[in-house]
């Protein structure tokens, strides 16, 4: 099945160097696929791993695992974010 994984600020680096410009890659994944297993294979670092979205809606930490993903799916992640 076919999702899209979107990866902000700085993890835009664990792309593919053909997808860091537009943070986004098209995935073809395997039915399901749990939100951990999608991004296992980008090795990233769990304490970047902060914001997760899919479709929009919070993935919890905890749901991470179990969080099953459908074709057509956007998976959003986001490191932490600090400013002023």
């Amino acid at each position: 099945m076919k999702i899209s994984l979107k990866l902000f600020a700085t993890l835009t680096e664990y792309l593919p160097e053909t997808s860091r410009y537009t943070n986004i890659v098209e995935l073809d994944v395997a039915l399901g696929s749990t939100v951990v297993q999608i991004i296992e294979p980008y090795h990233l670092p769990p304490a970047l791993v902060h914001l997760v979205l899919v479709n929009g809606r919070y993935i919890a930490a905890e749901q991470r695992a179990n969080e099953v993903l459908v074709e057509g799916d956007v998976l959003a992640i986001w490191p932490p974010i600090a400013g002023g």
